[in-house]
């Protein structure tokens, strides 16, 4: 097990408390640019989004590990050289405003948030079987792109390979672990990874869990929050993030 993290790295947290999912939850169609700036126009400065490896090694932006649900194609993203994949239109599943949308490169959307001064929280989403491989080209590229930036993205992934992975490649990218159970082991696998979050469906955290966590130096973050009621109660236990799909109910200020 690794030792919890130093007093300097645990009050170092440059991010802020509201993360808009996807980019803009579903008020646009998740992870294209449309989405990221719609997130943007409503005040949020961080994002999430969700990263996987095309066939031929570049890193886009998709949650599935299948494409119908959210574009025109069909089969496993995963098996599509990018050409193919930037053909596809993302955006008419969402509406006809955004027919045509397409997938978007996760050197697309960081040039946008470097040139606008916005964070990212990206989600390693492996197709599944390329865990590590995901996770390696995901830490490289991040590592590469916000070189000279401030605030470094933060990695995180529901894939402990995926993550350890990423930290074996760029060691000093921030790394949270997504849990959507807190099953047997999560605690000493983020302290293993050196992650500086634990990122939970928000239903899983209790004061002694928010204590467990700020007592290893690491945060508690919260998916998908979007009712306010949660959000109250996530803010009352002491939580320091909230990922939500409504861009247009909570005001990130």
């Amino acid at each position: 097990m690794k030792a919890a993290l130093s007093p300097t790295q645990r009050h170092h947290w440059p991010y802020p408390r509201w993360i808009a999912h996807r980019g803009a939850g579903k008020l646009a169609p998740e992870n294209t640019l449309a989405a990221f700036r719609l997130g943007a126009a409503h005040g949020f400065r961080m994002f999430e989004c969700d990263a996987k490896l095309s066939a031929d090694g570049v890193v886009f932006l998709l949650h599935d590990a299948s494409l119908e649900r959210t574009s025109n194609g069909q089969g496993t993203a995963g098996d599509l050289n990018w050409h193919d994949l930037s053909q596809l239109d993302a955006g008419g599943w969402h509406s006809r405003l955004h027919a045509g949308e397409p997938l978007s490169t996760l050197e697309a959307l960081a040039r946008f948030c470097l040139a606008n001064g916005h964070l990212l929280n990206i989600e390693i989403k492996p197709t599944p079987g390329c865990e590590a491989a995901t996770g390696q080209a995901v830490a490289r590229l991040a590592a590469r792109l916000w070189a000279d930036a401030a605030v470094p993205p933060l990695l995180t992934s529901f894939q402990p390979e995926a993550l350890a992975a990423a930290q074996q490649t760029a060691p000093l990218l921030p790394r949270g672990l997504l849990v959507d159970t807190l099953w047997d082991g999560w605690f000493d696998s983020a302290l293993d990874l050196a992650c500086v979050a634990v990122v939970a469906n928000y239903a899983l955290w209790d004061a002694a869990a928010v204590a467990r966590v700020h007592s290893a130096g690491m945060r508690c973050l919260s998916y998908t929050v979007n009712d306010d009621w949660a959000a109250q109660h996530l803010l009352a236990l002491g939580t320091d993030g909230i990922i939500t799909d409504r861009v247009d109910l909570f005001s990130p200020t």
